[in-house]
């Protein structure tokens, strides 16, 4: 883990970022024959790094578009016909090359009107910056190998309503994937926040509290088992700040318990809308005179998403958190399907789980019913089954991982079973 965070190159980070931005414009609805300007010109840009990226190690990547057709009026934004264009790069796993792990950044940009696709919309940070981050993840990744497989992607269509996100979430279903969680960046560059904080080490991860897939019964459950913030993309939340407290203990991730921003949107939703987990990474701190601007000085104040305003040094460090939690992922054994719970009216709880191909122990966790984390645990060797004595069952809340060989954890599973 320590040497890919020293792996992520700076330099590269920036230089890709800078290429993106030079594009002009990635306005979903922009030039798409062009060499050197708009959406078309940049995801063929994309697709050539991806290329290139799998030439250096063998041809360890399998790359290609993933489109779909959106049509003209299907919202305000799609004043004309467009292919919404992904590109996507495969690194496929030895072991289980069906489960998948998934890092995400957007290619398109935008700027006051949604729908002006010819201005200059450079998008230096929304987001060049996440695109740059996933492609440095997959050069700095496709070096080593993994039990499961990992997806680079860029998706498109962001801005104009998540259609890129959406095209890969039915292309995934259609596909029989399973994926084991989505890492969506969107803004992973700026430092200097509206609200007048420069901050470099917080991050910010938004999850779903619970899948709105889940089953009428599945609700009903929740009122009277708890589990009210313990969904699947919660726990990847979990996850995640939790790796990068351990390898990289100077950053703060912060949990946001919210889908996303305050009514706003982001490329896991359409994988959350489709039943998967998934999650946001982004910058603590948003600079929303430098979001969805027109390039202009107004007041003094210099608006628009410029180059200048991006952090090199912050998208290095959210590049490196992200290349941690996807080799984790590809590593890990997958979480246990069943969980089963039993302790009511008795002063011990019980857990019992479903074995899991690959893993060579298992981790049972507890917190307290108020904590957002983790907080005690005890590593199981040989049994699919624990009594934890002394611990009333109404007063914490429960879950289980896998553990791999050489340590490495799933995601916790939250009791989905109880026996009375």
């Amino acid at each position: 883990m320590y040497e890919i965070i020293q792996k992520v190159d700076q330099n590269r980070l920036a230089s890709d970022i800078e290429t993106l931005a030079n594009f002009g414009t990635r306005h979903t609805l922009s030039d798409t024959v062009s060499k050197s300007r708009g959406i078309g010109a940049a995801r063929r840009w994309i697709k050539a790094e991806f290329e290139n990226i799998s030439a250096q190690c063998g041809g360890c990547l399998e790359v290609f578009y993933q489109r779909s057709l959106v049509k003209k009026g299907t919202n305000e934004r799609i004043f004309q016909d467009v292919w919404v264009v992904n590109v996507v790069a495969i690194q496929k796993g030895t072991t289980h090359p069906e489960n998948y792990v998934i890092m995400s950044g957007d290619i398109d940009s935008r700027i006051s009107d949604p729908n002006n696709a010819v201005d200059e919309a450079p998008g230096a940070n929304d987001n060049a910056s996440g695109m740059a981050g996933t492609l440095e993840a997959a050069r700095v990744l496709s070096h080593y190998t993994f039990k499961n497989s990992i997806v680079y992607v860029g998706l498109s269509g962001e801005e104009q309503g998540l259609f890129g996100g959406k095209g890969l979430a039915s292309y995934a279903l259609d596909q029989n994937w399973n994926i084991i969680g989505v890492l969506n960046n969107d803004m992973i560059g700026n430092t200097q926040g509206i609200d007048g904080v420069k901050d470099n080490r917080s991050f910010r991860i938004f999850s779903e509290p619970t899948p709105v897939t889940e089953t009428e019964q599945e609700r009903k459950a929740r009122r009277f088992y708890g589990g009210e913030v313990d969904g699947v993309s919660r726990q990847l939340a979990r996850y995640v700040y939790k790796t990068t407290k351990q390898f990289m203990p100077e950053m703060n991730p912060m949990m946001i318990y919210r889908l996303d921003r305050f009514g706003r949107g982001g490329h896991h939703r359409p994988f959350n809308d489709a039943g998967f987990t998934g999650i946001r990474i982004m910058e603590a701190h948003e600079n929303y005179d430098q979001q969805h601007q027109d390039l202009r000085i107004e007041n003094g104040v210099n608006y628009g998403d410029r180059l200048e305003h991006v952090d090199m040094a912050y998208v290095k460090k959210l590049t490196a958190v992200n290349a941690i939690n996807l080799a984790q992922l590809a590593e890990a054994p997958l979480a246990p399907t069943t969980v089963a719970i039993s302790g009511m009216v008795a002063p011990s709880t019980r857990l019992s789980w479903s074995s899991v191909d690959g893993a060579s122990a298992y981790r049972v966790y507890w917190r307290d019913t108020t904590s957002p984390h983790w907080q005690y645990s005890r590593l199981v060797s040989d049994a699919t089954e624990l009594t934890l004595e002394g611990i009333v069952i109404d007063n914490f809340l429960f879950g289980v991982a896998s553990v791999g060989p050489e340590g490495h954890e799933s995601p916790v599973k939250f009791p989905n079973k109880v026996i009375r």
